[in-house]
């Protein structure tokens, strides 16, 4: 059936109308996460099925984008002028607008199986609808929903010299792999609809990600309507970031691999990488500063701190903006190869990346091409880079550059002579540097990536999340392979809470309620108890704000666990490294509170006592006990007077009156946490003297001209916060 019917349009009523004829009105809808949903046929889908109540529509998805709007006048006043600036031209997606607000019509229904982080806490029926899956589980779970219309954003091929082609470019995670399931629904004789939306915004990836048009059904091209990529702004990354990372950048080996998560954990991550490779030096003294090697010897058995001279490559179920640092600076060049022999062969240093006569007999030697050459083992050695795309073997001989022809023995001395000569090639090709599910980011992400020269853009393939989170046999690679290029795996992921025993809490809360998702964090974890070498470092930072006083993030025990303590590994918050594989009990607690926040150490250790878990005459070392924000800033001071770990490492989408307002506004939010404290600031705030030095910041927030009693309270509010960064006692926490 496929390719036979496939219908092309320029409206996306005309689309719902198609969907609607193919498969009647009771639909289940597949949408993409993040950035890969069609907004212009879902939001006519969404808006034919409020105007008809014998539509029932059931969206299956996970991370619907929205703009930020702030929850309090102030905050709202902030971000308007941000969020216009940066959306202002990309449509909403009104049917996540509707569940932010509670106005889903009775025929809709939309479950997602991740959130973007803490959005539907105060939302029951998305908690209620949440459905609860491994990344890798997905496909099979939305297929068990009963999904039998998918829409999907693609890159169109017409641009980049692919007519009747496109690309998932974004979203190849799930797609690639449910888009065959639903034709064998259909072929069991259940409608279905595949619905894509293009857009030339999205950057073209080639590879695994690539499909002919009529793959689709119902296929909207509407230029006049296309509209910007939704991008995630950079966030500011902290001192207490910047020193996890730094921790987690001593753990990378080179000629490794790397997982790596979306937050300012791993901008830290990359950001440290990068200063490691090329300013070393100073790298090297913030590892002296902290006493790396002596106080955390994990670092040497599976470390390094040397420049990166054979490279990275990356596996990740998202593609984040560092690995496009990571790739411009050098650091993400070790490809890897689609051939589990080859790549074997190259990870024992048999066979390097420029071909020889010795890389010929190697492969011999292994059993991977016979002499004579044989057809299959020709095309094989072409494929590679190993012969020149030139040669031909015909009648039994090997035909060169310039009429030379040869015997296809490997043996024969004059072929060896003519092979060196003219028919080697100059370099492995076909190999990759990072293999990524899906991707999400900042504009200047986006535009870079449809900038990528040819010869870098292939190097990356987005492909199959189940190819990259499992290590299972998959159409794009099996299991043998996947462990060959996966040497030295590091998969970093971050958590909300640690517990003493060693559970990380990444996506829930004690009452239930579901702050994210599971996503692909288990499949990593996992992973790495399975590869050799590979190890699993979970993040997070030591302690918390939260209603105006601080709390750990390492705690004793917790209700919920994202990750079971039996898959412990590797731990790091900005006071240090915990590893904690194959540890006992007592070691790991210890362990834990060696790197937690000073103020809660021996809380954390009474309790540990108390259960027997640690002995009780054990007595805190001297040197645990400085974990505190000021050590985090003298050792990356060690830096020297360069601001080399700046808040925001690769630029930033708010302007300096706009950090300036934040910092403010965030100042204000946690000192009015508390009733108390809500009480004081309103008084401090009403007594402000406005002596007109926070005229544009005022403008900005547009209280120039304040009428009504709110208006003047948020002005002095906002000069009050504003205030506050300059007093000397709020400098020093607003830079921490």
């Amino acid at each position: 059936m496929t390719g036979q019917n496939t219908v092309y349009l320029n409206d996306a009523d005309a689309c719902v109308d198609q969907v609607i004829a193919r498969v009647g009105k009771d639909i289940t809808l597949g949408l993409p996460l993040g950035l890969g949903k069609p907004i212009r046929f879902a939001n006519a889908l969404y808006q034919r099925a409020k105007e008809d109540p014998e539509i029932r529509l059931h969206i299956v998805t996970a991370l619907s984008l929205l703009a930020p709007k702030g929850s309090s006048s102030l905050e709202r006043r902030f971000m308007e002028p941000f969020v216009k600036r940066l959306y202002g031209s990309v449509p909403e997606l009104v049917y996540a607008r509707d569940v932010v607000n509670n106005q889903l019509p009775d025929n809709v229904k939309v479950s997602e199986f991740f959130f973007k982080a803490g959005s539907y806490l105060k939302i029951p029926g998305q908690q209620r609808n949440y459905i609860c899956t491994n990344y890798t589980h997905a496909v099979r779970d939305l297929m068990a929903q009963g999904v039998n219309v998918v829409g999907q954003l693609m890159a169109p091929g017409a641009l980049h010299g692919q007519p009747g082609k496109m690309s998932f470019s974004c979203n190849p995670d799930l797609s690639l792999d449910i888009l065959p399931l639903l034709r064998q629904r259909e072929a069991d004789g259940t409608p279905v609809a595949m619905v894509a939306e293009q857009n030339p915004q999205l950057p073209w990836f080639g590879r695994h990600s690539v499909v002919e048009d009529n793959e689709f059904d119902v296929i909207l091209s509407a230029p006049a309507t296309d509209y910007p990529l939704f991008s995630a702004p950079q966030m500011a990354v902290s001192p207490a970031d910047h020193m996890i990372g730094f921790y987690a950048s001593s753990l990378l080996k080179d000629g490794g691999t790397l997982q790596v998560g979306i937050g300012s954990l791993g901008v830290a991550l990359v950001h440290s990488a990068i200063v490691r490779h090329k300013h070393n030096e100073v790298w090297q003294s913030v590892y002296q500063q902290a006493r790396v090697d002596e106080r955390f010897p994990v670092v040497r058995d599976y470390g390094g701190t040397e420049p990166f001279d054979i490279g990275l490559y990356g596996c990740s179920e998202m593609m984040v903006d560092g690995f496009l640092y990571l790739l411009q600076e050098g650091i993400l060049k070790r490809e890897v190869f689609e051939h589990e022999g080859l790549q074997r062969l190259i990870n024992e240093g048999k066979v390097s990346e420029q071909p020889s006569l010795e890389t010929l007999d190697v492969l011999r030697t292994e059993g991977l091409i016979d002499s004579p050459l044989r057809n299959r083992d020709l095309q094989w050695l072409i494929d590679h880079g190993i012969f020149r795309n030139s040669v031909e073997l015909k009648g039994g001989r090997l035909r060169l550059d310039a009429g030379v022809s040869v015997d296809a023995n490997l043996d024969d001395p004059e072929t060896r002579d003519r092979l060196q000569a003219t028919g080697l090639g100059e370099k492995l090709t076909g190999g990759v540097v990072m293999h990524g599910g899906f991707y999400v980011g900042p504009e200047k992400f986006y535009q870079e990536l449809r900038n990528l020269p040819e010869q870098q853009r292939e190097k990356i393939c987005m492909t199959s999340v189940n190819f990259i989170n499992h290590l299972y046999d998959h159409a794009y690679g099996d299991q043998k392979t996947k462990m060959a290029q996966r040497l030295h795996g590091r998969f970093i992921n971050t958590t909300m809470m640690y517990t003493l025993n060693g559970a990380a809490v990444s996506d829930g809360l004690a009452d239930g309620r579901v702050v994210s998702g599971v996503g692909g964090q288990y499949n990593f974890v996992a992973m790495a108890h399975e590869l050799p070498g590979a190890r699993s470092i979970i993040a997070l930072r030591a302690s918390r704000t939260s209603g105006g006083e601080a709390v750990s993030n390492i705690v004793f025990s917790y209700p919920h666990c994202t990750i079971p303590r039996h898959l412990r590994d590797i731990v790091i918050t900005e006071y240090g490294i915990a590893d904690l594989r194959g540890k006992s009990d007592e070691d790991v607690f210890l362990g834990l509170i060696r790197i937690a926040d000073s103020r809660f150490q021996d809380s954390l250790l009474k309790k540990a006592k108390k259960a027997g878990k640690v002995r009780s005459d054990f007595e805190l070392p001297k040197d645990w006990t400085n974990n505190t924000p000021q050590q985090v800033r003298e050792t990356l001071a060690a830096a020297g007077d360069e601001d080399w770990f700046p808040a925001f490492p690769f630029g930033r989408d708010f302007t300096d009156e706009e950090l300036r307002l934040g910092k403010a506004l965030k100042s204000l939010k946690a000192s009015t946490a508390t009733p108390r404290g809500k009480l004081s600031t309103l008084w401090q705030a009403l007594r402000v003297n406005d002596d007109g030095r926070y005229r544009a910041m005022i403008e900005r927030m547009g209280l120039s001209n304040p009428g009504s009693f709110r208006e003047k309270l948020d002005r002095k509010l906002v000069i009050h916060g504003l205030q506050q960064l300059e007093s000397p006692t709020q400098k020093g926490s607003v830079k921490s």
